[in-house]
C-alpha cells in the first residue's frame, strides 16, 4: 500500500467526509492525513528509522490507527500487542524483537515504568491521553510537529509488522510480514466484495489483530467511513448500525451469537446492510441464517485465513448460500489438501490445508527452525484440517496443530501449561481445546495436584490470570489423581480429548 499517496488522495478527494466516527465524533479524511503526517514527523524527529521496532499497546482508539499509519510512512516495523496482555507477556515480546519505542495507554503507570527497566532497548514510552514524568506525551508530539510529510522510498521486502501470536511462556512467536503484505487486504477486498467510497463500515475488532488492521486499510484504500467502537457491546453495535446506516462488516461467530441473544434485536432497522462476513472460528450456519432473516437483502459470507496469510485468502462468493463452506481461494493463492507426507489428496478427502503465494508470511522472527518446519518447498502448512468439494469449495474441519482458537484468538496449549505448571501445588497439567458453540473453542486444563493437596477451579484460574491474557485462561479446569500417559511416558492428549 502506498500510504502517503492514499492519505494525500483522500484528503483532496474526500476532505470533509468522515473517515472515522468515534464516540459520535467525526474525524475527516483531511484531519486524518494531517494527524498522521504530524505524528510521522514527530517520530522521525525522535530518531525512529526504517526497520526500527516500535510497539503499540492501545485500546481501539483513533490513536491506534494514527500510530500504525505514521510508522508505515516511516518504513518502521510495527509491533502491535493485544491490549489484554500482561506486563510479563509484553516484556517478553518486546525483548524478543528489541523494541525501540512504545506507544501506549497506561492501565497502570507502574507497569510501564517496570517495562522500561525490563526491556533494555526501549528508549521511551509515548503515553496517549496521559502525562507522567520521564515519559513522552502523544498529544504534545503532534501539536509541535509539521503537517506536511515527504514520501520516502520503502523496500517492499522490508518488515512492516511483527505480530505475536503467543506471549511469554515458552518462546514468543512473532509473525514477520513485509510491506508487500500490506497489499493483501486491499487485493482481497477488491476480489471478494464490492466496496465503494459511499460505504460505511463498523468495527469492534481489536486493531492489534490482523482483522482489525484490515479495517484501517479499507478506510485508506477505498475511502469508506469507519464507525469505530472501543469494544464490542452488542446493543451499542446494533444502535450504531442503525444510526450510521452501516453497509458492511465482518465479525467472529461469538459476536453474532451475542447479538442474537438481545431481546431488542428484532426492533432494529438493519436494511442498510449489503453484506456481512463471519471468520475466525467454526461457525453455525443456522445462526447466520437466522440473522439473515432480519436483513434479507444482504449477502452473507464465510471466510478463512490466518495472521500468517494476512487475513482472508478464501471467501464464499457474494450471493452464495453455502455458509457451511469458507468458499474459494483468491486467484493469487494456491491451496492444497495433503496427507502427513505432503501428498495431495483428492476432493472429498480430509487432510492438512497448505497454501502458497505472496501472501504467506516471511517467517517467524528469530525462529529459523519453526520457519523451516512450517514453510516447506514454499508451501505454508497451516495446521488446519479441511477438504474441497467437487466444485472447489473449501471446508474447515478442525486443527492438526496443538493450538486452540478462542473467538478467533490463537491460544497455544504449551503456553498455558507452562504457566499452570508454575503453581506450587500442581504436579502435572495438560491443556486441550474443547468445542464451544459461542466461541468456537474454549481452553480446558486437566490438573493433577501434588499428593494430599486440594485446590478449586477458581484458584487455578486466578493464578492463570496473573500471567495470561483473559482469553488464554482455562474456562474449564478438571482435576484428576494422575494424567494418562503413552508408551514413552508422555501425557496422552488423545485420550484426554
Amino acid at each position: 500500500m502506498e500510504i502517503v499517496k492514499l492519505l494525500n488522495r483522500n484528503a483532496k478527494q474526500f476532505a470533509k467526509k468522515p473517515a472515522i466516527y468515534f464516540k459520535d465524533k467525526a474525524i475527516s479524511f483531511f484531519e486524518l492525513r494531517k494527524t498522521v503526517f504530524k505524528l510521522a514527523n514527530a517520530l522521525a524527529h525522535l530518531g525512529i528509522k526504517p526497520q526500527d521496532r516500535v510497539g503499540i499497546y492501545l485500546p481501539n482508539w483513533p490513536e491506534h490507527g494514527y500510530s500504525y499509519l505514521a510508522l508505515f510512512c516511516l518504513g518502521a516495523t510495527v509491533v502491535p500487542l493485544d491490549y489484554m496482555l500482561t506486563e510479563e507477556e509484553m516484556a517478553s515480546c518486546f525483548n524478543h524483537c528489541q523494541a525501540k519505542y512504545l506507544i501506549a495507554k497506561a492501565k497502570n503507570i507502574e507497569v510501564l515504568k517496570k517495562l522500561k527497566s525490563d526491556v533494555p532497548t526501549l528508549k521511551n514510552v509515548i503515553l496517549v491521553q496521559d502525562r507522567e514524568e520521564g515519559f513522552l506525551n502523544f498529544e504534545d508530539l503532534i501539536s509541535n510537529s509539521d503537517g506536511d510529510f515527504k514520501e520516502r522510498d520503502i523496500d517492499e521486502k522490508s518488515l512492516s509488522l511483527i505480530m505475536y501470536t503467543s506471549g511469554t511462556t515458552g518462546r514468543p512467536k512473532g509473525i514477520m510480514l513485509t510491506y508487500k503484505h500490506l497489499d493483501a487486504c486491499p487485493s482481497a477486498m477488491r476480489h471478494f466484495v464490492d466496496f465503494t467510497d459511499n460505504d460505511t463500515i463498523i468495527s469492534a475488532l481489536p486493531f492489534s489483530h490482523v482483522a482489525g488492521l484490515m479495517y484501517i486499510q479499507i478506510v485508506l484504500d477505498f475511502g469508506v467511513t469507519l464507525v469505530l467502537m472501543e469494544r464490542f457491546i452488542p446493543l451499542e453495535f446494533l444502535k450504531n448500525v442503525e444510526k450510521y446506516k452501516v453497509n458492511c462488516f465482518y465479525l467472529v461467530p461469538s459476536m453474532y451469537y451475542a447479538i442474537l441473544q438481545l431481546k431488542e434485536f428484532e426492533k432494529f432497522d438493519l436494511s442498510s446492510i449489503r453484506w456481512v462476513n463471519v471468520f475466525g472460528a467454526p461457525n453455525a450456519p443456522e445462526v447466520l441464517r437466522r440473522f439473515h432473516q432480519y436483513c434479507p437483502h444482504a449477502s452473507f459470507l464465510n471466510g478463512w485465513g490466518l495472521t500468517e496469510t494476512v487475513g482472508p485468502c478464501v471467501v464464499t462468493p457474494l450471493g452464495s448460500e453455502m455458509l457451511e463452506s469458507v468458499g474459494k481461494p483468491a486467484p493469487w493463492v494456491q491451496v492444497r489438501i495433503v496427507d502427513n507426507d505432503d501428498n495431495q489428496l483428492p476432493n472429498g478427502q480430509v487432510g492438512e490445508i497448505i497454501l502458497k503465494g505472496w501472501i504467506v508470511l516471511k517467517g517467524y522472527y528469530k525462529d529459523e527452525e519453526e520457519t523451516r518446519n512450517t514453510i516447506r518447498d514454499g508451501w505454508f502448512h497451516t495446521g488446519d484440517l479441511g477438504k474441497f468439494d467437487q466444485n472447489g469449495f473449501l471446508y474447515i474441519l478442525g486443527r492438526k496443530k496443538e493450538m486452540i482458537k478462542v473467538s478467533g484468538e490463537i491460544v497455544y496449549a504449551a503456553e498455558v501449561e507452562s504457566v499452570i505448571a508454575k503453581h506450587p501445588d500442581v504436579a502435572e497439567v495438560a491443556v486441550i481445546g474443547v468445542p464451544d458453540k459461542l466461541r468456537g473453542e474454549i481452553v480446558k486444563a486437566v490438573v493433577a495436584f501434588k499428593h494430599g493437596v486440594k485446590r478449586t477451579e477458581e484458584e487455578i484460574r486466578y493464578f492463570s490470570r496473573e500471567h495470561l491474557a483473559h482469553f488464554k485462561v482455562p474456562a474449564i479446569v478438571e482435576f484428576r489423581d494422575s494424567l494418562p500417559k503413552n508408551r514413552v511416558g508422555k501425557i496422552d492428549k488423545t485420550q484426554l480429548k
